[in-house]
């Protein structure tokens, strides 16, 4: 408990120190439209890190989720715009792709025994050509029938999006720290022959967190699009390494049993505010892309290091 306490105030503290550091460089920072903006901008990186999380505790990696919420994007915006599908079947429908491709991934990495970075490198693009295929390579605009998930809460400067967000991620972390399956995660993690010598079978448990980071996915997918007012299939390329990002920021290990969905969320708080602080003090694409990538390699050499004491 001590442990994770001191892991929850140090990443704490490196978001603090970033908000002081735009706020005194920039004098638009320290503003409630600054952290509204950034509050309203995160649900979309918060569900897939937080996939990409589950996947990550057990010693997988799913390479595929910018993909597959392109796709669910895509299959989101054919079933309103083209077939007129109410939002509620159009939006489950969104999450059942997701799910669908999540659960194929798992389903080749544990029958197939094909490693899981390999399994969703091809998804990746596999999926991407069929969000070309499913909207004919063009962009769906939604005419604001998403608008719900992007209007200000009254009363709130967040979005009904920024919460369901907030609610996934406490939700996935009670799952990880409270209950039998997330003790078993972490197990398999840690080692998996040997969790498989203590009687525990770990193909359902891979199953489940492919599936479930497929899912989250399809989810994010309703969020990208109701910011955006439109599905694009050419988007969210790259999204897999800022989950990744976010997730070994966040204390999350690349080699498998040991993470924090809370740390992870903290990690996706620390790129958003990065990136807006960055944009307010007037750096180019360049320089956001070289401080971000050092920021990133930093968390990972962070993370050996951890490992190489312990």
């Amino acid at each position: 408990m001590l442990h994770r306490f001191r892991e929850y105030a140090a990443l704490t503290l490196i978001l603090a120190a970033l908000i002081i550091l735009f706020g005194s460089l920039s004098n638009h920072f320290l503003t409630v439209a600054t952290f509204s903006s950034i509050a309203n901008e995160i649900p979309t990186l918060a569900l897939v890190a937080t996939g990409m999380t589950l996947v990550l505790i057990t010693g997988g990696i799913d390479l595929s989720v910018g993909s597959v919420l392109a796709l669910a994007a895509a299959v989101l915006g054919v079933l309103l715009v083209d077939w007129h599908w109410p939002l509620f079947f159009s939006g489950l429908g969104a999450i059942v792709v997701g799910f669908a491709v999540g659960t194929f991934n798992g389903f080749i990495c544990v029958k197939l025994r094909v490693p899981s970075f390999i399994v969703t490198l091809g998804t990746l693009e596999m999926t991407r050509g069929l969000a070309y295929l499913t909207t004919g390579s063009q962009v769906k605009y939604l005419d604001g029938k998403m608008d719900m998930l992007a209007r200000l809460v009254p009363g709130l400067p967040i979005t009904p999006a920024a919460i369901m967000a907030v609610l996934v991620v406490i939700a996935a972390q009670f799952m990880i720290s409270r209950t039998v399956i997330g003790r078993k995660m972490i197990a398999l993690g840690t080692n998996e022959v040997a969790t498989q010598l203590a009687g525990i079978s770990t193909a359902p448990i891979k199953m489940l967190v492919f599936a479930a980071s497929g899912a989250l996915a399809g989810l994010a997918s309703l969020c990208q699009t109701a910011r955006l007012g439109a599905s694009d299939p050419n988007g969210n390329v790259g999204l897999e390494l800022s989950a990744i990002a976010a997730a070994v920021i966040g204390g999350t290990s690349l080699s498998g049993g040991k993470g924090s969905v809370i740390c992870t969320f903290i990690g996706v708080l620390i790129i958003a505010t990065l990136e807006a602080g960055l944009a307010q003090v007037g750096a180019t694409e360049p320089v956001k892309r070289l401080v971000t990538g050092t920021v990133i390699l930093l968390a990972v050499v962070a993370d050996s290091l951890r490992k190489t004491i312990s």
